[in-house]
């Protein structure tokens, strides 16, 4: 370890030679006096913290409290000595803290959730100056080593009982001496000094807890080492009785005399972390020198100032279920309201749904409860046993639909809810853990929340996981489940024993189990079909956190799982492998999917001597074989069906487009019952030849550049019913036509649309954001307009009669139907591919708002109102509150620009960029 020696002597020789003084001293708080910020002018200093600690700033994704040191002292001291008050937890905020906990970090968000209340100190000079750029005034660091002296100083005053934790019996014998002499009337309740594996085991840091509370303890100094302190303070601080928990890492040590404190000089000058490196470089090497950077990057990129709704603390009361009026024990039916809809695909599970359904009904004691389930079984058994059950909905799909066509079956049949669990039919829920999966859920505004899930034995299994990627893919090639404490960039699946002990977010987790909020449902749309088995809880978890919600663990919900139900098979083992591949090319492209593709060849090279991975490799070899592999089958499933009726396209000089959107029809046009009819109106750049070059695709020729001229003229010429209007530029599957045909084809519903999913691959980061936002608006993601594709039954059309001269056909459309007579049908999500540009989201909008004050004139501003307050109902966090300020500050552009720019609006503005 002589690098890191070398390193810190050189960091500390420039800091004698150097005559810059940083602009953030960095005060200490030397015992018996609190030094205060230093400020620049009197209107310039700290303002009061008149309640304790409530100006903050956000620093690396971690909300940071701005306090003198005096008031930190008399806000610990006060929440000491007071009784009732929620129990604090005070830490201070170095660069280890943003890696651990802010953006980015394993344990992002945790210490926010409900639970103990923190109050979180600036600590390092990097977060001190960073402070200072955002604030303007200047914040002394509070380090725990400088701030354990005055508070015991205060304890000793106020006769309150400390207590310590963590460290050394040598290091407490040595304190116990200093204490003796230095400190006589300080009342020291206990000293612990635990084990690693009594911190990490939840039943003996349980009865640790209850050892300190037996000795009434009311100030804690916990000095376990980042993030291992914070995580116990969270989980277990209230269960000790002390109403203050101090995180305050090697304080023990530094007490103790252990560990030397750095001079003065060297902490004046922000170069602690060096002193500290040279004297124990083999502990702190990487802390400092590897992980130390990334966080600072973190910090400069992620650091801003914070409100309070979007940092609120989160531990008010717990949520409540909405009042229910059946009887506990069972479910309600597919039509009421409930506020969890169980979702189980099933495939020969006649022995697994009786003991699921037995633990779901213990559940209903605490919320309303509806089960819905989809079975793929080729014979009855199932449904047979299904039957002794009459308040399960059971449906049959007429196949094998997969597990994303199974939930998307379910989820069609399962009426409102607050939320949906998809559950695979083989667990067994353990009592309560429905409503903890809610409560982290209303607690965090997350997306989707998952449980524990426990093997026969009891034992954890591994379930969560991280975005599939080269490295991890390469990692997990050479290792296998060998090396499980190897980094997080070398495996996609999370062996750490910790995660499996804390709530925190993650990227995704297997789909055995899955909370999924019914906001978040709307948003994302329905499963994607392409993955009949395998990765499609991976891709599905990827669109939840792309449209801006967060997937959270939460590990006091339990659930026993007995793996594989379904069966394995060789084939099943090369379909896992080549949905890993399907999952990459969908979500980072052909180019790196290659590389992809090349490392899990490389993974089943290395293991065919074991079953199933000859076939695989030969999957993967061989791209022909994947057709041959388990897919969707079906006997009645409309899904796969033929259909009749037609696709009406208008294309105006759309040559980049048209070749994607026609191939994406290519199953449509096999089936020879619908007609397919591209209106080319004034193309001059080759679209008619490019149209013309797939067979059984009829180009209309329109001489008006005319969107409505276009498809007035394709009605003329088309005869069948329903008719699919598609824009030129969107891509939809067979499956998604002849579902939205099929929804169409009864009583009652007169104009219908597929889902949809954005594309935003290569968009920058506004555009990302505002189209975030745009998914999470509920009107939105209910309407007619916004997917480029929309369908009208003979009925629906007469109603319409002609388009008329409008821009923005699809609002027009949307407005002459009741929610009655128009849905929203869950299919494989067509394409709509955005902007990639500021620029070209500004041509778009431009467009939009123009189009839609032509409509909304009449209605006084009604629309405009209703927009406005479906906005602020879609944000539920951080991520929200930007993205929808974001989305806000371009409609207000757009409309600017629309109407007041100055130049008069060309004939058809449009996006060039995602073409």
């Amino acid at each position: 370890m002589l690098l890191p020696r070398i390193y810190s002597i050189a960091a500390l020789f420039h800091v004698l030679v150097s005559r810059h003084r940083r602009s953030v001293p960095g005060p200490r708080v030397r015992s018996g006096k609190a030094a205060t910020a230093p400020s620049k002018s009197p209107d310039h200093s700290p303002a009061p913290a008149t309640d304790g600690f409530r100006n903050a700033v956000n620093l690396g994704g971690v909300r940071v409290d701005l306090l003198d040191a005096a008031s930190a002292l008399e806000a610990i001291a006060a929440r000491a000595a007071s009784a009732g008050a929620p129990v604090l937890g005070v830490c201070s905020a170095n660069l280890d803290h943003i890696r651990h906990f802010g953006v980015g970090g394993r344990w992002s968000g945790t210490l926010e959730s409900p639970g103990v209340e923190w109050l979180t100190l600036i600590d390092g000079s990097p977060l001190a100056s960073e402070a200072l750029r955002l604030t303007g005034i200047p914040w002394p660091r509070l380090a725990g080593s400088d701030l354990v002296e005055p508070i015991l100083e205060e304890a000793e005053r106020r006769r309150l009982r400390v207590g310590f934790l963590g460290g050394s019996e040598q290091a407490h014998r040595m304190i116990k001496e200093r204490f003796a002499v230095e400190r006589p009337g300080l009342t020291v309740a206990g000293w612990w000094a635990p084990d690693r594996e009594v911190v990490t085991d939840d039943d003996a840091s349980r009865r640790l807890a209850a050892d300190i509370a037996g000795s009434s303890v009311d100030i804690l100094v916990v000095g376990l080492g980042k993030p291992r302190q914070e995580l116990w303070i969270h989980q277990y601080g209230e269960l000790t009785g002390a109403k203050v928990l101090l995180a305050f890492g090697a304080v023990v040590d530094f007490l103790a005399g252990h560990i030397k404190r750095a001079p003065a000089w060297v902490s004046g000058h922000g170069m602690e972390w060096a002193w500290r490196l040279m004297l124990e470089p083999r502990r702190l090497a990487r802390r400092y020198l590897v992980d130390g950077p990334e966080a600072y990057w973190r910090l400069r990129r992620d650091s801003g100032t914070t409100d309070a709704l979007a940092h609120r603390r989160l531990n008010g009361a717990p949520h409540e279920s909405a009042a229910f009026s059946h009887a506990a024990g069972s479910f309600v039916p597919a039509r009421e309201f409930a506020d969890v809809a169980v979702i189980v695909v099933s495939y020969n599970n006649a022995d697994d749904v009786g003991p699921l359904i037995a633990s779901l009904r213990a559940e209903t004691a605490d919320q309303s409860m509806k089960v819905v389930v989809a079975d793929n079984s080729p014979d009855g058994r199932t449904m047979a046993a299904l039957a002794a059950f009459p308040d399960v909905i059971a449906h049959g799909t007429g196949g094998n639909l997969g597990y994303a066509g199974g939930i998307n079956a379910a989820l069609r049949e399962a009426g409102p809810a607050d939320s949906y669990l998809v559950l695979n039919p083989d667990l067994r829920v353990e009592r309560g853990s429905v409503q903890a999966l809610r409560r982290r859920m209303e607690a965090c505004g997350a997306g989707v929340v998952v449980p524990v899930l426990l093997d026969d034995d009891g034992s954890v299994y591994p379930s969560l996981r991280r975005e599939p990627a080269l490295l991890r893919a390469l990692g997990d090639a050479v290792c296998g489940s060998h090396f499980a404490g190897r980094p997080g960039w070398l495996s996609e699946m999370d062996y750490e024993p910790e995660s499996y002990k804390y709530a925190h977010c993650v990227e995704w987790a297997t789909g055995a189990a899955l909370l999924i909020d019914a906001g978040a449902a709307r948003v994302v749309g329905a499963w994607d079909e392409q993955f009949f088995l395998y990765s499609e809880e991976t891709d599905y978890c990827h669109r939840v956190r792309g449209a801006g919600f967060s997937i959270w663990f939460e590990p006091a919900a339990r659930m026993w799982h007995e793996r594989g139900g379904s069966g394995t098979s060789a084939q099943l083992a090369a379909l896992m492998a080549v949905n890993r591949v399907r999952y990459v090319q969908k979500h980072v492209g052909a180019g790196k999917a290659g590389l992809f593709r090349a490392a899990v060849v490389a993974g089943e090279v290395a293991r065919l001597g074991f079953p199933g991975h000859r076939e695989a490799l030969l999957a993967l070899l061989n791209r022909r074989r994947w057709s041959s592999l388990p897919h969707a089958t079906t006997g009645d499933s409309v899904q796969h069906v033929p259909a009749a009726g037609a696709v009406v396209i208008p294309a105006h000089n759309e040559a980049a487009v048209i070749g994607r959107t026609l191939e994406s029809l290519r199953g449509v046009l096999m089936w020879g019952t619908v007609e397919v009819v591209v209106a080319c109106n004034g193309c001059t750049d080759g679209t008619e030849e490019i149209a013309a070059g797939f067979a059984g695709v009829r180009v209309l020729r329109v001489g008006q550049a005319s969107k409505t001229a276009a498809l007035n003229a394709a009605d003329e010429v088309v005869q069948g019913w329903p008719r699919l209007y598609l824009d030129a530029d969107i891509e939809v599957s067979a499956g998604a036509v002849a579902a939205v045909f099929a929804a169409l084809g009864g009583e009652g519903l007169l104009a219908a649309r597929p889902a949809f999913r954005y594309d935003t691959a290569g968009a920058s980061v506004p555009v990302r954001a505002y189209y975030r936002a745009r998914l999470r608006i509920r009107g939105n993601s209910e309407a007619l307009w916004g997917a480029g594709a929309y369908a009208l039954s003979e009925a629906g059309h007469a109603r319409l009669g002609k388009f008329p001269p409008l821009t923005g056909d699809d609002y027009y459309v949307d407005r002459i139907f009741s929610p009655e007579e128009k849905a929203v049908v869950g299919t494989d999500p067509v394409v709509v591919r955005t902007p990639r540009s500021v620029d070209g989201l500004m041509a778009v909008l431009r467009r939009t708002y123009r189009g839609n004050a032509e409509q909304d004139a009449r209605d006084g501003g009604a629309s405009m109102r209703r927009r406005v307050r479906q906005l602020a109902a879609s944000v539920r966090g951080p991520v929200s509150v930007l993205d929808a300020a974001v989305y806000a500050a371009f409609a207000g552009a757009g409309r600017r620009r629309a109407f007041f720019s100055g130049r008069p609006p060309v004939a058809w503005e449009r996006d060039e960029t995602s073409r």
